[in-house]
């Protein structure tokens, strides 16, 4: 899974072919789906989306000195994928034990691991599946806090509950570049507050209509090359 799209206010901007040429990461996100007690979809994608911010923010990942910064900055250099799998019982207590970050949200954990090459990952990162992440809501989410950044899915798309997770990832990552300083410090010093919905089709053609960041997917799954998957809303972008 993997976004083409970089804003020109990243500091990852390169052209098409630059990228990949690069050597190529893939930043995992497991979420953790017990048997008796799985998470509810919209919960899941958006304790995604937060971990990949967090992971993007961290100390660890920032600057020289950071002992994820030089995988963090390879990936970025590179297509941006991310790639959600699945864990329970033992199997998400042996992957907790690999450096990480463990995010909640109401329902769900989703762990975020520093960048590995495409073909180098942990083994008991490796192991686990990609597939088997069907998750639904048991209510519908209500309305987004209009003071919230909004990560909109696409209405027409059908994608795994793992595949969206992971386009709700970029979403967010996107809305971070976009920003300026100021409007990243705050969000950062609030928790990174964010909601996930899917539009109706009138709401989803104004959104397509406008100038906010968007994903376009690779299509390496699911979905066709070149698909908007998402489009992020932040309250400093509107």
């Amino acid at each position: 899974m993997s976004t083409d799209q970089k804003p020109a206010g990243s500091p990852f901007r390169h052209a098409s072919r630059d990228r990949d040429t690069a050597p190529q990461f893939v930043l995992p996100l497991v979420v953790r789906i017990e048997r008796a007690s799985p998470p509810a979809r919209t919960d899941a994608l958006e304790t995604a989306a937060r971990a990949v911010l967090l992971m993007l923010t961290d100390a660890r990942s920032t600057g020289g000195e950071g002992e994820w910064a030089d995988a963090v900055r390879s990936w970025q250099d590179g297509r941006i994928r991310k790639v959600v799998r699945r864990a329970r019982g033992a199997e998400w207590r042996r992957a907790e034990a690999l450096p990480g970050l463990t995010v909640t949200g109401t329902s769900a954990e989703v762990r975020v691991f520093p960048p590995v090459p495409l073909d180098g990952w942990p083994k008991d990162l490796a192991r686990l599946q990609v597939s088997g992440t069907d998750l639904d809501d048991p209510e519908a989410p209500a309305p987004p806090d209009p003071s919230v950044p909004v990560l909109w899915m696409n209405p027409d798309l059908d994608m795994s509950a793992g595949k969206a997770m992971a386009q709700a990832g970029h979403g967010a990552q996107l809305a971070w570049w976009e920003l300026g300083d100021d409007d990243r410090a705050a969000w950062r010093d609030a928790g990174f507050p964010l909601a996930v919905r899917t539009p109706g089709p009138a709401h989803w053609a104004a959104l397509t209509a406008s100038r906010l960041p968007r994903v376009r997917d690779a299509g390496f799954t699911e979905i066709a090359p070149g698909s908007c998957t998402v489009i992020a809303e932040h309250p400093a972008l509107r």
